[in-house]
C-alpha cells in the first residue's frame, strides 16, 4: 500500500470528536478531507464553509457548517492550534439549510 492511500486513511477526527462537535462548538463536519468535486458540489447547505488548514505537512480542506466562522475558528484553533489554520471561505452549497436533508413523510392513502 503507498504512503498517499496511507495518509488519506488517516482521519484526524476521531468519532467520539465528530459526534461532539455540535454540543461544544455548535459546527457540523459534513466532509472531511474532501475531494474538488465535494467542495464544489451545489447540494450541500448554502451556509457550508470550506475549511483549508495545514496538518503533518500537508493541506487539507473540510466541509463544516456553523453560524458563525468564529466557531469554525474556534474549533480547528483548538484542534490543531496556533499557525494550522490556512482560510475559511464559503462553499459551493444552494440548499436552504431548513430543507437539506429533508425527507418527505409518506402519503398515506385514503380509503
Amino acid at each position: 500500500m503507498s504512503n498517499a492511500v496511507k495518509e488519506k486513511e488517516m482521519s484526524e477526527w476521531t468519532t467520539e470528536e465528530k459526534k461532539n462537535l455540535i454540543g461544544n462548538y455548535g459546527c457540523e463536519l459534513l466532509v472531511e478531507d474532501a475531494t474538488y468535486d465535494q467542495i464544489h458540489d451545489k447540494s450541500f447547505p448554502n451556509d457550508t464553509y470550506q475549511v483549508k488548514y495545514k496538518v503533518n505537512d500537508r493541506t487539507q480542506i473540510d466541509l463544516c457548517r456553523a453560524s458563525k466562522r468564529s466557531d469554525i475558528f474556534d474549533l480547528y484553533y483548538d484542534k490543531f492550534g496556533k499557525g494550522a489554520l490556512v482560510k475559511i471561505d464559503w462553499a459551493y452549497g444552494r440548499v436552504n439549510p431548513k430543507l437539506w436533508g429533508y425527507k418527505q413523510p409518506d402519503k398515506k392513502k385514503r380509503k
